[in-house]
Formats: structure tokens, C-alpha cells, sequence
């Protein structure tokens, strides 16, 4: 199975090479400076300037891209537009590392945890670009996408337990009555959706054990 990583220097980029890596999986990291992962091949390249070509003879292209400042935050939006506009037609599967904020809190499906009152408003930006980038991705029927999204809690240095809960578009707690889980087991759930998984054009998430 041959693996593109797209803006891979990222911290949850590098974590998912590193697991692919150690699959002995045929990893490509897709950076734009200087390769910082654990991946032999690399592709020095720009996201917005990849091509169908660059992409080409690859099973599965894993988007890390994140945005996190207010002016660069509508690039969720363009970033993924470009991605589904180059994979559009073709069998190679669109993995993306989501947000928790667009995920629901009630069975119905209209409320979602940014709209919660306690939600912090220093992520409610973030959220909302996130969402409006699935929303817009749901409507793509040409692109073979699965879009993940962590736990509202997570953690970028927690420990690689090896244990997840696969869950749905709901709001998941763990035994313990939390949603959390680390960049590292987020990492372990996004290779088994690459290398088992079959959700295409869904959203699914992962909360740890």
C-alpha cells in the first residue's frame, strides 16, 4: 500500500508517518521545506500546487493540513476544495484529519459541541472553519473521502496507549465518561482506516479507551 502524507512536518503529520513507518508501509511525506519525518521518500511540494500527477499510483493521500490563525483559517476550506479537485474521478481514497467541534450532541443531529455555551471561544474560529470544510466536503459524491475527527480533548504529547474507540458523528465519552485522546493513538486509528477501513464519504471519530 503506497501512502501520501500531506503537510507531514506537522505534529499530527509526523506521528502518522512514524505509524505508517513502523507498518512497513510505503510512505511518501508531501512537505514544503525540509523533511522532518520518519519517511524515506519525500515530496517537496506546496499543497496547493500538487497535481493528479503527484498523485498518481498512490492507495490512500492523508490530508494533515491545519490552519490555526484567523487569515488562514478559510485555507480548510480552499486546501480540501483543491485536494477533492485533483482526486476527483480516480480510486485513490482522501483521508483527513478533522476537528471535534463539528461533531453532534444530540441524536438529531442539529447541535453540534462548538455550539455548546461552554465551548472556548478562542477555538470557536477554528471549529467553525473546520465544520464549513466538511460541509462542503459532504457534498463531493466524486472523491472517495473519510474525514476523522479526534476527541474534543487532544492532546498532542499524551501516550501512545495503543487503544481506541471507533464512533461515529456523535460526541463519543470513553468508560470514564471523557472525550480525549492523543495525537499518538489518533495516529494508530488514521493507518487502520488507511489500511481496513471502508467508511468512504463519511465522517467517523475516535475517542481513547
Amino acid at each position: 500500500m503506497k501512502i501520501a502524507v500531506i503537510c507531514a512536518n506537522g505534529k499530527a503529520g509526523k506521528l502518522i508517518v512514524k505509524e505508517a513507518v513502523e507498518r512497513n508501509l510505503d510512505v511518501t511525506s508531501v512537505v514544503r521545506g525540509d523533511n522532518q519525518t520518519a519517511a524515506q521518500n519525500v515530496l517537496k511540494k506546496d499543497l496547493f500546487d500538487l497535481t493528479t500527477a503527484d498523485l498518481n499510483g498512490f492507495d490512500v493521500v492523508i490530508d494533515a493540513f491545519g490552519a490555526w490563525t484567523e487569515d488562514v483559517l478559510p485555507q480548510h476550506s480552499t486546501s480540501l476544495k483543491h485536494l477533492c479537485d485533483i482526486l476527483s474521478g480516480t480510486d485513490i481514497r482522501l483521508l483527513v484529519v478533522g476537528g471535534a467541534g463539528s461533531l453532534y450532541v444530540n441524536p438529531e443531529h442539529t447541535v453540534q459541541v462548538s455550539d455548546g455555551p461552554d465551548f472556548p471561544a478562542m477555538f470557536l474560529p477554528l471549529a467553525k472553519a473546520q465544520g464549513k470544510a466538511l460541509a462542503e466536503l459532504r457534498k463531493r459524491n466524486d472523491v472517495k473521502w473519510t474525514f476523522i475527527s479526534p476527541a474534543a480533548d487532544f492532546q498532542a504529547d499524551g501516550e501512545r496507549t495503543g487503544k481506541y474507540i471507533l464512533a461515529g458523528e456523535e460526541l463519543t465519552l470513553n468508560a470514564n465518561g471523557e472525550s480525549v485522546i492523543s495525537y499518538a493513538d489518533y495516529a494508530i486509528a488514521m493507518i487502520d482506516e488507511a489500511t481496513k477501513g471502508n467508511h468512504i464519504q463519511q465522517r467517523i471519530s475516535v475517542v481513547a479507551e
